[in-house]
């Protein structure tokens, strides 16, 4: 396959053209890199190389201005902005940013495309007249001051171009525009000077102004790169500009068109791949790369083209192994390295004005890779310790005081951290730049094996480098959320270059990177809808009608050019492969590119569709099983002598693997941060004052009189309690403070009901109240002590009969402590573990002889006070509505059956811990 770089430098030696003498001018510098390297090849002894450029080269060199960045151009802008416009009128710089930018944008392209500017903006003014019904009286001040912006654009343009032209910079319009300005110059001082301009496709008035100059005045050539196939068939996009080029230029008139060639036509093998998500197509283009290297033996002359960038770190993470030779052309935007993600929470940190920040901020910051290790002096994770601090006393809001107390030795990065930026932005670029030097300091101690994140800092440490010499010389950034806005801005704009081997093995680029470059196999990948071609947006001030009548570009010339590199790709290569994402996801709607279809429907070649389903393995679902080992089994005998609780074994009843972690390895929950309080707090807080209350008056009867006095007692007591379950929480606000004011009316109610019972003649007598049990059973079939312990909230006697109470802030309904079959007690977790639980307290209280049979045992619900206590109770059957409340001998008999059994089966060494599905 011979490129069009290397027929164009051919026919050039065909001409007798002096190679050292010629001025190239391509679309892009990486198509001067393969031109030098081509002209090689052509160039058989030694010369000086010729003079390679980019158009924008060019063209900065003829207007002689200098290009700055979007960023700065926005600063300048507003120097401008805030001069002409009354003070009172202003916007913040913060939202000129947003529409600020739209308009350099406007401005932009009214300068490449010689647009009289005052002209057009005085058009846009006299739309937005018609538009909001100017004439009609009397206008709001809104629309006086809208139409009054539209009437200074013209002002706003004049007065930023001179004042750009003056510093002797601009953006690409104005350099564009003074580069036309100068060409008359340009062409008498350089009058032998010979140009090339090859590979050129979609021109603005200024570029074809200039390359027309050229050419009448013989100082130039031109070689366009299009295709038969699309110059004859006139609807065919691929063409569009080339075609007005042939036919509207002057100079093609009497001069040969250079060239059309005939290479789309000709055989390809061209296959188009359908795949689910972008990792999806990632995967499978590694897999074709393996193919094309297992057949051919290398990768030369191929190329991944990249339509989407969030592809990039997939598709390098999907590359085989064998690949020794890659280059990277589209660079990785510096908004997706890891370091992003640190400066990310530190901004939105400190954008409120405030001393204390959110628990999970502090914790994302400090955890962070980059952060993390400066936590960590002389072997003591610090960082460790402050997280363990904040869940320990439920901190949700810190301040850096509070930080330096937990670790003292880490100071002086909890200043850079954590010291209130109190909108001082000199201050809070002075503490991202020391603390930048600080991960660096760090990752120079083992540079070796921190090559890349070191190249990431650097990165970071020129931006905000960028950032404090933007805001010294201008001062517009007034907040940090000003500064965040700016950062944002400048970071989207900003890549991580990558070093590779420009000229060997696999390339990856963009779709723009590809331009003038031939390759002989192509995989292009996201050739989706809304990605190739991009699709209408709005981004201009600019009507599309106006556009229209000013031959600026709109969607549909933006998509002509998508079409053009599109089928570029596809001119000279043989083997093609086509990917996009078949799914549905926010943005796109897995629609394959119009593009596709038109390959399809074109007829010229064959296409091979295929939709790749990834092979999902149909793993079967195996439940935990953990055998009882000699080891084990002694852990067992240790859990049995230490004693079974009734929530333990509930536990075990609900799910035996649940059991096996919290009771044989000892593995609890880690206990988060309660940023609204949690049920078990809010139980805890309950049992806790109903405990403080009731246990004075054990072995006395309650009276009206004691009941009354301790419902004055309610808000201090739940107040006690919170303070010292949820520690340092904060209840006065909120959810919290609804659940604290649940707390009180829940202790209130329950007093309530007992005063209600005492008035209707109740004798309640309090016998315990948060009674400790602990006995030893015997069971034959076990050959080592087993003992049963747990703590009983509150037994006492009601008209003579003992109760053993359980209390619950959850709902709990009568059924779910009535049971008809015995043996359903240790089966059905769901519908008899409250029945179970009360039982197991039952027994225990009979085993150490604290109470007599019969006796009551039940549970009081917060959430169903309405229901006052619900006892404990047998059935006949299911069916049956007959049962006995009372627990009798037989009772705990016919219970204690069931419970031997139950730890029988936990400690029998023959049957296993299985997991169960819950």
């Amino acid at each position: 396959m011979t490129t069009f770089i290397h027929d164009v430098l051919n026919d050039l030696q065909n001409d007798n053209q002096n190679f050292s003498e010629l001025t190239f001018v391509l679309p892009s510098k990486r198509a001067g890199l393969f031109l030098k390297h081509q002209l090689a090849e052509v160039v058989e002894k030694t010369i000086f190389a010729p003079e390679i450029l980019s158009i924008e080269e060019f063209v900065e060199d003829l207007s002689q201005i200098k290009s700055t960045s979007n960023t700065e151009l926005l600063f300048e802008f507003y120097s401008i902005y805030i001069q002409l416009t009354k003070k009172e009128q202003a916007d913040s710089f913060e939202s000129f940013s947003n529409w600020g930018q739209i308009l350099l944008q406007d401005f932009n392209e009214i300068d490449r495309y010689l647009i009289p500017q005052e002209k057009i903006f005085d058009y846009l003014s006299s739309i937005q007249d018609l538009n909001h019904w100017s004439l009609e009286e009397p206008q709001t001040d809104f629309v006086k001051n809208y139409l009054a912006f539209w009437k200074k654009l013209y002002g706003y343009y004049n007065a930023f171009s001179k004042h750009l032209l003056s510093k002797n910079i601009g953006y690409q319009g104005l350099i564009y525009r003074e580069a036309v300005n100068n060409l008359e110059n340009y062409i008498k001082n350089n009058a032998k000077k010979n140009h090339v301009f090859l590979g050129f496709n979609a021109l603005n008035t200024s570029e074809e102004t200039i390359i027309q100059e050229l050419l009448k005045n013989k100082l130039a050539s031109a070689y366009w790169d299009v295709d038969r196939a699309f110059m004859e068939n006139k609807k065919h996009d691929a063409a569009l500009f080339t075609r007005q080029h042939k036919n509207n230029w002057p100079f093609f008139k009497e001069n040969p068109f250079n060239w059309i060639a005939d290479n789309y036509s000709k055989d390809k093998n061209i296959s188009v791949f359908g795949v689910p998500k972008n990792i999806g197509q990632a995967k499978h283009i590694g897999s074709i790369l393996e193919s094309l290297q297992k057949n051919n033996g290398s990768l030369k002359n191929t190329a991944v083209v990249l339509g989407d960038e969030n592809l990039l770190i997939p598709v390098l993470n999907s590359l085989p192994s064998s690949i020794d030779a890659l280059n990277v052309t589209m660079g990785f935007p510096l908004k997706s390295i890891p370091l992003t993600s640190l400066f990310e929470v530190l901004f939105q940190s400190h954008k409120t004005n405030s001393n204390s920040f959110y628990f999970k901020d502090v914790v994302k910051i400090i955890s962070h890779q980059f952060i993390r290790p400066l936590f960590f002096i002389e072997n003591v994770d610090y960082a460790a310790l402050i997280i363990q601090t904040i869940d320990k006393n439920n901190l949700v809001y810190l301040n850096k005081e509070r930080l330096s107390k937990m670790a003292t030795a880490c100071h002086t990065v909890i200043d850079l951290l954590f010291a209130n930026w109190d909108n001082s932005i000199p201050f809070a670029l002075e503490n991202i730049s020391k603390l930048v030097l600080a991960m660096k300091a760090n990752l120079d101690k083992d540079k070796a094996s921190n090559l890349l994140q070191l190249e990431y800092v650097f990165r970071f440490n020129e931006l905000f480098t960028e950032l404090k010499r933007l805001n010294e010389e201008h001062q517009h950034i007034k907040d940090i959320s000003t500064l965040f806005s700016v950062y944002k801005e400048l970071l989207s704009t900003e890549t991580l270059d990558f070093q590779g081997e420009p000229l060997q093995g696999l390339q990856i680029m963009g779709m723009l990177e590809s331009r003038v470059l031939d390759f002989e196999t192509v995989i292009i990948a996201s050739v989706n809808e809304g990605i190739l071609p991009a699709g209408k947006s709005n981004n201009s001030f600019i009507p599309f009608d106006v556009k229209l009548e000013n031959k600026l570009p709109t969607f549909k010339e933006k998509d002509a050019v998508y079409t053009y590199h599109f089928y570029k790709l596809l001119q000279r290569a043989k083997n093609i492969y086509i990917t996009y994402n078949t799914e549905a996801d926010v943005l796109t709607a897995g629609e394959k590119s119009r593009f596709i279809t038109q390959l399809e429907l074109e007829g010229i070649h064959k296409i091979n569709s295929k939709i790749i389903t990834p092979q999902v393995p149909q793993i079967e679902k195996e439940l935990n099983v953990v055998k009882k080992n000699s080891d084990l089994q002694q852990k067992l005998i240790e859990v049995a002598k230490s004693g079974f609780s009734p929530s333990s074994l509930t536990n075990y009843i609900r799910n035996p693997i649940d059991f096996y972690y919290q009771k044989v390895l000892k593995i609890r929950e880690h206990n988060d941060v309660e940023e609204t309080v949690a049920a078990n707090t809010l139980g805890t807080v309950v049992h806790n004052t109903l405990e403080d209350f009731y246990k004075p008056f054990v072995g006395e009867f309650l009276t009206t009189e004691v009941v009354k006095k301790l419902k004055l007692d309610i808000e201090k007591r739940v107040t006690y309690h919170f303070k010292n379950e949820y520690k340092e929480g904060d209840i006065t606000k909120g959810k919290n403070l609804i659940i604290y004011e649940i707390a009180k009316r829940y202790v209130n109610n329950f007093l309530d009901l007992e005063l209600k019972a005492i008035k209707a003649g109740d004798q309640i007598k309090i016998i315990a109240i948060e009674a400790d049990n602990d006995i030893e059973i015997k069971i034959s079939e076990i050959n080592y002590p087993v003992r049963l312990k747990g703590k009983v909230d509150r037994v006492d006697e009601c008209n003579g009969i003992t109760r053993i109470i359980d209390y619950k802030t959850g709902k709990v309904e009568s059924g779910q402590v009535e049971i008809s079959n015995w043996e359903d007690l240790t089966t059905d977790y769901k519908k008899y573990s409250k029945s179970f639980q009360v039982l197991t307290y039952a027994y225990m209280m009979n085993q150490t002889g604290v109470i007599n049979l019969p006796i009551e045992a039940g549970i009081i619900s917060f959430k169903n006070l309405n229901k006052g206590f619900l006892k404990f109770a047998k059935k006949e059957s299911i069916s049956s509505r007959s049962k006995d409340a009372l627990i009798t001998a037989d009772t705990l008999a016919n219970f204690e059956t069931e419970l031997k059994n139950l730890i029988i089966e936990i400690c029998n060494p023959n049957i296993d811990f299985t997991e169960k599905e819950v």
